[in-house]
């Protein structure tokens, strides 16, 4: 196991243009105005437990179901994101909301510790009846990361407090001993928050209860959830389940015997997070062993080429291998999110590039492709392929992955570095600078670049007195050529292992590091599997995927273009599109629709030569409404 952990976010200053302008944005308007949204639809009121409950902002589906039951994770997911802005900047308003939520929740609370506003609020006698749709550890879990999160940010403990109260009635609800619950929760989440609070507090009893849940998952016979329903009165006859069986939700097997993912995508990932931060806590090399057939499961048959994860709506998760629609994707915001949770943890069992390699891909285009320019309009589904007809929205009936990548923006200073006793690891780049402890010395740490539109990056290490420990430089697997000098005295690359190139020396104050990192764009050809995919190419430079839209493209749609193979890619900084950034040209031809007056007809289209204009992925549908294409037809030749 690694002997590195991550470093705190408010540790870590981001200081490269990148980052900081979504930072801003953040904390500027998707944070204000997200908690404005709360507020108009409901969800703030009903911490209130107002009597008599108004009637339901969204109805009960047929099988009984409205989403509103999990609302309280809303709050705390709102409440997790702002904390992390607060890391960055104080905000006396934001901390006053933030305190008004929490007023609310302490009143809320039973007296022996339960909270939950739907079931306080609505119905208060079918608490922990039917763990297997109605989120209430799931809502648990989000209140306690943003409990955690305020509390490593400002230092106030009353909302940690409140969780850990509603905490120890969980534990003594639920457990192997006698007159205990044998239950888990259908949606995954509160066991990666409960490792987040062990982390805090160091108190056992929160790692052991994690331990629980996922060791308890999938057992059988009685499975859970049928056992749960047998309880409930007519027999489940009031909310039927929709789906065929206990894949969806990752309980159809203990977790040590799953070796396909499945299910809802982002259940999956929370599951995943918190099976690798157990296996690496308690040295579990079974859990460790799942986990590694788990991810090559999903990188080798399951994940787009933006890190999307999810092809169907139906269950938002996985069908069968290679099955990668690009128009119909669901790939959810808040799978890509999670992913990025899953692939930081298990880069800390083994500090293998390769998870970091999947982190970064996630981050700049899976999740990032969530949030828009102006900080106010999401996607909760992030197609591959559009015909014009999606449009961000300003909220959703299920507002997860609003917060989801909100809270992901602002804490993700916690994903640039690690450290250990005798070392730190430099997993991305894009302008930062933290202060760290290393073998008992002050190290001053900043990096700096352009990055993710250059990869020229120079790191200074200032320790306060000279010191010999390790400098770990991750390599990017999507980099064939990189270089590497210390005080411009070049550095062998050939030595990297797992993706890391290791520099250990005496450092001494002024010591820098200059890595570069050459980012010609690349074409990708899917595995013939991904029939949808067949005759196709994906751009890609550095980190970033690319995509055709039609802003950039004339007029027509842009699935009328196709790129030669033996074209070439030409990378150009425009520093007037959204405020700076790297477009990739190329000489293709476009089909002319004009000229077709039938549906059919036996003379081939015409073609014209055309330039083609590929951007970012992330940054589509930020201006006109129009098409959108990630994998181009290509034309051989």
């Amino acid at each position: 196991m690694s002997r590195y952990a991550p470093v705190p976010f408010p540790s870590v200053k981001l200081e490269g243009q990148f980052w900081h302008e979504r930072l801003d944005t953040v904390l500027d308007r998707t944070v204000p105005s997200q908690h404005k949204k709360l507020g108009e639809y409901g969800i703030l009121d009903s911490l209130k437990l107002p009597n008599p409950p108004p009637p339901l902002r969204f109805p009960r589906h047929p099988n009984g179901f409205t989403v509103q039951v999990f609302w309280d994770s809303d709050v705390g997911k709102w409440i997790e994101a702002a904390s992390y802005a607060l890391a960055h900047r104080r905000d006396a308003d934001i901390e006053a909301k933030i305190e008004a939520a929490i007023d609310d929740l302490e009143k809320a609370q039973a007296p022996d510790g339960y909270l939950n506003c739907w079931y306080l609020g609505r119905e208060p006698e079918k608490r922990w009846t039917n763990l297997r749709d109605n989120h209430e550890m799931y809502n648990t879990g989000h209140l306690l990361e943003g409990a955690v999160a305020y509390f490593q940010v400002t230092g106030r403990r009353r909302f940690l407090d409140i969780m850990e109260r509603y905490l120890d009635h969980i534990y003594a609800e639920f457990g192997t001993g006698p007159g205990q619950r044998r239950g888990y929760d259908g949606h995954e989440e509160i066991e990666l928050a409960l490792m987040k609070l062990y982390y805090l507090t160091g108190e056992k009893k929160h790692l052991d209860f994690a331990t629980y849940l996922i060791n308890e998952r999938g057992r059988q016979p009685p499975h859970y959830f049928d056992w749960e329903r047998d309880q409930r009165e007519g027999g489940d006859a009031s909310q039927r389940y929709v789906f065929g069986n206990y894949e969806y939700s990752q309980s159809h097997k203990p977790v040590r015997e799953q070796d396909k993912v499945v299910g809802h995508a982002v259940r999956a990932m929370y599951l995943y997070t918190a099976m690798a931060d157990l296996a690496a806590e308690l040295g579990d090399a079974d859990l460790k062993r799942a986990c590694e057939v788990l991810w090559d499961d999903v990188m080798h048959t399951k994940m787009y080429v933006t890190a999307g994860l999810g092809p169907s709506a139906h269950n938002e998760g996985f069908t069968h291998d290679f099955d990668l629609p690009n128009q119909t994707a669901y790939a959810e915001t808040c799978a890509s999110v999670a992913l990025i949770f899953w692939a930081q943890r298990m880069l800390h069992l083994d500090l293998d590039g390769k998870y970091a390699d999947i982190l970064e891909l996630a981050m700049y285009n899976g999740a990032l492709s969530g949030l828009s320019r102006d900080g106010e309009h999401y996607f909760y589904a992030n197609p591959l392929e559009s015909d014009g007809t999606p449009t961000r929205w300003d909220w959703h009936t299920c507002p997860c992955c609003t917060m989801n990548v909100s809270r992901l923006v602002a804490s993700v200073g916690g994903y640039f570095l690690s450290t250990a006793a005798d070392g730190v690891a430099f997993h991305l780049y894009g302008g930062i600078a933290s202060d760290v402890e290393i073998s008992g010395t002050r190290v001053s740490l900043r990096e700096v670049s352009n990055y993710p539109w250059s990869g020229d990056i120079t790191i200074h290490v200032d320790p306060e007195t000279p010191k010999t420990f390790d400098v770990k430089l991750r390599i990017p697997g999507w980099c064939s050529d990189a270089k590497l000098a210390v005080n411009g005295e070049a550095v062998d690359v050939s030595s990297a292992m797992a993706g890391y190139v290791t520099i250990n020396r005496l450092w001494t104050t002024g010591d820098v590091v200059t890595l570069t990192l050459p980012m010609p764009p690349v074409r990708l050809y899917a595995h013939p599997g991904v029939i949808m995919d067949a005759g196709r190419v994906a751009l890609k430079r550095g980190p970033l995927v690319y995509c055709l839209e039609e802003a950039d493209n004339g007029e027509g749609r842009v699935q009328r273009l196709k790129l030669p193979r033996s074209a070439e890619l030409r990378a150009e900084t425009d520093k007037n599109l959204f405020g700076g950034i790297v477009k990739l040209h190329a000489d293709g031809r476009a089909i002319e629709e004009a000229d077709f007056s039938e549906l059919y007809r036996t003379a081939p289209p015409t073609e014209t030569s055309s330039t083609l204009t590929a951007i970012p992925y992330y940054l589509w549908a930020n201006r006109n409404q129009g098409s959108m294409v990630v994998w181009i037809p290509e034309a051989v030749g």
